[in-house]
Formats: structure tokens, C-alpha cells, sequence
């Protein structure tokens, strides 16, 4: 599981949203209070073309079918997103707080770790510099 997946605030806006997908690894935008409540969980489809940028991105997604206790195994789980057609979940403790994500890994093979994740950015960062000056 990824334990520090990137989250947005309750107040985060569609706008935000699109720019979090621009992202081509992020599947599931996290929107999470300040006490660390998941409200809700946004994927591409979610977002109609005509929203404007400036609305709130909390109303958007859901949480049925996109989320999974921290208590389910990792057997019970992995069947639950392949039964879901779905390679993101996001795990949640008895009180709804976020506590990590869950990426079944393209090749279905195996699940994203924090460590992949933080050397694909560097990899990303090393590729970008001299490229673009507003590349990150």
C-alpha cells in the first residue's frame, strides 16, 4: 500500500482536480478533510466535460466500491478489485479516515510501495530537468 499517496483538501476545486489526472499514474484523486476523512474519491469519469474549474471537486466521485478496510486481507482485497475491474482502492480505518492507497500494479502482478512511487519522481525530476523550465 501507499502509505503518503497525494491527497487534496475539502476546498480543492475541479480545476485542481484535472491538473492532479494531468498525471498519467494518478487514477484516484483523494479528497480528504483536515482530520484525515476521506469525504470522497474522484476518477476521470467522474468529471463532466462542462464543469467549470472553479467548482468544488468534493461533490464529485464517491466512495461505494472505491474504498477498503485496513482490516481486509490482501487475498480478500485483490479480489475485490478484480471482481471491480478497478486497480485503485483506498484504505480506510473503521472511522472512514484515509490510511493509504492501494494500486494493483499495471502487469496485476504486484501493488505500488511508497519507495516505487518516490523513484518514479526522481526518475520524472531527472528526465525534466534542462527540458522544460516549468517542468516538475
Amino acid at each position: 500500500m501507499v502509505r503518503f499517496p497525494k491527497t487534496l483538501p475539502r476546498t480543492s476545486t475541479v480545476g485542481e482536480v484535472r491538473s492532479l489526472f494531468a498525471d498519467g499514474h494518478v487514477q484516484l484523486a483523494l479528497v480528504v478533510a483536515a482530520d484525515g476523512q476521506l469525504l470522497t474519491t474522484i476518477e476521470r469519469s467522474d468529471i463532466a466535460a462542462e464543469a467549470p474549474d472553479e467548482a468544488p471537486a468534493v461533490h464529485l466521485g464517491r466512495l461505494e466500491d472505491r474504498t477498503a478496510s485496513e482490516w481486509w486481507p490482501i487475498s480478500r482485497t485483490t479480489a475485490w478489485l478484480k471482481l471491480l475491474g478497478r486497480r485503485r482502492l483506498a484504505v480506510v480505518d473503521a472511522g472512514g479516515h484515509l490510511r493509504g492507497l492501494l494500486c494493483l500494479k499495471r502487469s496485476g502482478t504486484g501493488y505500488c510501495s511508497d519507495a516505487g512511487v518516490l523513484a518514479r519522481q526522481r526518475e520524472q525530476a531527472e528526465a525534466c530537468v534542462g527540458e522544460y523550465p516549468s517542468c516538475t
